[in-house]
């Protein structure tokens, strides 16, 4: 069906800018924060908190809601892929709410008054559930590209993708 299209490019879109974003956090962002002064990094760290909150929730938000739509439109293998990205990019979510955010908290506290003495610790306990969020949003992501190359590969043939992701072949 057509109007899996959309649905499957918002998806990709929403997914790929999670990981991606995601990504560069691991790639770029938390070696710089091991390269800096502690008090720097604290500071960085609950700054770019406050201002990337709305974004990655919202891309969070959208990556499992379009997920799980496209599982809801489709059949057989496609929609179990789907539906495993839209349970991988909800892990995301819940790692981030359980784990980051309220380590977030104590980091926003310690930028005004001082780390505890067991800060590195606590810090590389947010860098676990960090590794642990990218990796579920990349499977996601992963998953999501898996369906539009099935799609790609078997449109225009009898019994190819086409038939599996939209209503049921006639």
């Amino acid at each position: 069906m057509r109007a899996t299209r959309p649905l499957l490019g918002v998806a990709l879109l929403s997914t790929g800018l999670l990981a991606g974003a995601f990504g560069y956090g691991v790639a770029n962002l938390v070696p710089a924060f091991g390269s800096v002064p502690i008090e720097m990094r604290l500071d960085f760290h609950a700054e770019l908190m406050r201002t990337n909150g709305i974004t990655m929730q919202t891309a969070m938000a959208v990556s499992a809601l379009s997920a799980f739509a496209l599982a809801a439109v489709t059949r057989a293998r496609t929609r179990a892929l789907a539906a495993t990205a839209g349970l991988m990019t909800v892990a995301s979510f819940l790692i981030t709410r359980f784990g980051n955010v309220p380590i977030n908290g104590r980091i926003k506290q310690w930028a005004v008054t001082a780390p505890p003495a067991d800060h590195a610790e606590i810090l590389r306990r947010w860098e676990l559930f960090n590794d642990a969020r990218t990796g579920t949003a990349v499977v996601a992501f992963a998953l999501l590209i898996g369906i539009a190359l099935r799609r790609a590969g078997g449109a225009g043939r009898p019994g190819g993708s086409d038939q599996e992701v939209g209503a049921p072949a006639t």
